[in-house]
């Protein structure tokens, strides 16, 4: 008897040991990146003012069990990047353990929204997109929106984690902010984009213009 009880009691363990990994791994995990490589990895970039949000469905999985998202009412200021019509709901998981985004609508509080367009044009977003007020964007990323985040596009950003590090190639921008100001918004992220030069190589560029295709320095003099 006290053999059953000990197989019993192990089964349930190990149940619960496979349940726990389960879990861990439907946790959302995301690597920090600059807002220029936000805007070139979305397909659609907005400021919007959300309106509302309620839960729907979006079909069954596997197992015939209900999916659930959340959809935010949206009213599009302006298109960065995207489709050629207005973006009217923005579509997220139900919960940030599986990379939902939750989104403030009780002011009608403006944000940028960055993220993927599904199959059926729908805008979708995760924890893991470039999702943040517009107020608390600097004056550059709000410029750079506009052209100098494009104009980047073709170069690659590497973050650095810890020194040394160094870049491989001409066309890499070294990103610092971690660890020269323990912050990935630090000044690189906010006041600076890194841009294609005329020889190929890219840079970090400063400036309240779009540059020059010649530009030498990382700042406007």
């Amino acid at each position: 008897m006290s053999g059953t009880v000990s197989r019993v009691l192990g089964a349930a363990a190990l149940l619960l040991l496979l349940w726990r990994v389960d879990r861990m791994t439907e946790a959302c995990s995301c690597s920090p990146v600059h807002p220029q490589q936000a805007f070139c990895n979305a397909d659609i970039v907005i400021r919007a003012k959300v309106v509302g949000g309620r839960e729907v469905d979006s079909g069954n999985d596997i197992y015939g069990n209900p999916i659930k998202r959340t959809q935010y009412d949206i009213k599009q200021v302006k298109m960065f990047k995207g489709p050629d019509r207005d973006i009217e709901s923005v579509f997220t998981a139900p919960s940030s353990s599986v990379c939902g985004v939750t989104l403030d609508y009780s002011d009608k509080k403006e944000y940028l929204i960055a993220g993927k367009a599904e199959g059926d044009g729908a805008m979708y977003v995760t924890l893991c997109d470039f999702i943040v007020p517009w107020d608390s964007l600097s004056a550059t990323q709000k410029k750079s929106l506009t052209q100098r985040y494009e104009m980047g596009c073709d170069c690659k950003i590497i973050r650095c984690t810890s020194i040394p590090c160094a870049i491989s190639s001409l066309e890499e921008c070294l990103w610092t902010d971690w660890v020269v100001e323990k912050s990935i918004s630090g000044s690189q992220a906010s006041h600076y984009a890194c841009i294609k030069r005329s020889d190929g190589s890219c840079a970090w560029y400063r400036g309240a213009a779009p540059p020059k295709n010649e530009f030498l320095d990382v700042e406007d003099p």
